[in-house]
């Protein structure tokens, strides 16, 4: 049977460029986009039976959406990637009362996790999460993040992140008996459309990523470790190399708070 990798933002980007490389290597590849045009171009373009599903992953109910169609779709699913992200320029509210930042980055990987797994599990799947080297400099603080009562357009990306990677240890302890394994990487600095700007600091960025790297090369250790058939779990890259976490991610108490906060905020409790 072909297997099935999932890759959410594979419209565009590193996402885009994952789903590509995963097409070549043999998978059937299901898209999970934002926007319908964009995810209908990139679907089209891959080889194969490719299947584009449409979702705001900023809305718990689109997500939920997602979830039964991707179980529609997949009968199995080998891989698993949760690529889409935000970096917000300004604190935005979504339909359920969160941040913007914190939905996408954090409650909507946590989410399909859940509505997933039954079907992770079947197939003994590999979750690969992309995550960013800039959580060193977040902190997760689960009274105000959640609403961006601390928003800052630089470091609420980097706390929105923190606390997506410090639940990938216990998602790989919940798993452990299914062989289902997940890991997250930090692809490098990569030349995308992600922290966007207007105006001048726009400008500047756009000549400042010129120096970075392509989608393709941020795609490279993301499809490494979605190919990687060591059985390892838990763990954290620096593009190539596993590096153990920095302190401020290896509090589990906190952690444990924001398992049950996501369980919480989205219904899986």
């Amino acid at each position: 049977m072909t297997p099935t990798a999932v890759v959410t933002g594979g419209s565009r980007g590193i996402g885009q460029a994952v789903a590509s490389r995963l097409a070549r290597e043999g998978f059937r590849v299901v898209i999970v986009a934002r926007d319908s045009v964009r995810g209908e171009a990139a679907r089209a373009a891959l080889p194969g039976h490719a299947v584009l599903v449409t979702a705001d992953l900023a809305e718990t109910a689109s997500v939920r959406a997602a979830a039964g169609a991707l179980l529609e779709a997949c009968p199995r699913i080998d891989v698993l990637v949760h690529n889409a992200g935000i970096w917000p320029a300004r604190r935005e509210i979504t339909g359920d009362g969160v941040e913007r930042a914190f939905a996408v980055n954090h409650l909507a990987p946590f989410l399909l996790n859940h509505l997933l797994e039954e079907r992770l599990r079947a197939g003994g799947a590999r979750v690969v999460q992309v995550s960013a080297g800039l959580y060193v400099k977040g902190r997760s603080d689960p009274g105000r993040t959640v609403t961006g009562l601390d928003f800052h357009p630089v470091r609420t990306y980097a706390d929105t992140k923190l606390c997506n990677l410090m639940l990938v240890p216990l998602f790989a302890r919940r798993w452990q008996d299914a062989g289902v394994t997940i890991d997250a990487v930090h692809p490098g600095v990569i030349r995308t459309d992600l922290g966007a700007r207007g105006g001048l600091l726009g400008l500047v960025l756009k000549a400042v990523k010129r120096t970075w790297g392509t989608p393709d090369d941020g795609a490279e250790p993301v499809v490494r470790l979605a190919l990687d058939g060591s059985g390892g779990t838990g763990r954290y890259f620096e593009i190539g190399k596993e590096t153990p976490l920095a302190p401020v991610a290896c509090d589990p108490e906190i952690a444990q708070a924001l398992w049950r906060q996501a369980a919480a905020l989205t219904g899986t409790a």
